[in-house]
């Protein structure tokens, strides 16, 4: 992957402010998981501060590639959507057990539904987030005989 510019000093001068995101469209695209990250959250609401991975996904859209990163709270009231995760890449089936390998993420694919939300400090910003990962075994396409 070939970034352009360079590196900086630490007394090199600045002038560039941020550019403005522009989110994809919402909808089902593929993805790649990128690496993932051990860390712990805060805790807040109901749950206490806990482990927590930080996912962070390339989105395929048919535009351009985004990244988007997502939190993964080991808490078993968030156990769905850790399930839906090892079942997205195909790691886990459906209402079995399965025992978290999180060094198998990188590199895997799944079929993601990709919202978009209101940025929480600045309401008029839009982000994209992973609403929703589809089990591998139903991300695959269905078969039809003389079709496409």
């Amino acid at each position: 992957m070939s970034i352009e510019g360079r590196e900086l000093g630490w007394e090199d001068t600045i002038q560039n402010d941020s550019q403005d995101f522009e989110p994809i469209p919402e909808g089902d695209y593929n993805v790649t998981i990128e690496k993932f990250d051990r860390s712990r959250s805060s805790g807040s609401g109901k749950l206490p501060a806990c482990n927590m991975a930080v996912v962070y996904f390339t989105v395929h859209a048919p535009e351009r590639e985004i990244s988007i990163r997502e939190n993964y709270v080991l808490h078993t009231s968030l156990e769905w959507k850790l399930s839906e995760l090892f079942c997205g890449v195909g790691l886990k089936k459906k209402g079995e057990e399965l025992r978290m390998d999180w060094g198998l993420l990188p590199g895997k694919t799944a079929r993601a539904k990709v919202g978009i939300r209101e940025g929480s400090k600045d309401p008029s910003k839009k982000f994209n987030f992973i609403e929703k990962l589809y089990p591998k075994e139903d991300a695959k396409p269905k078969f039809t005989p003389g079709g496409f």
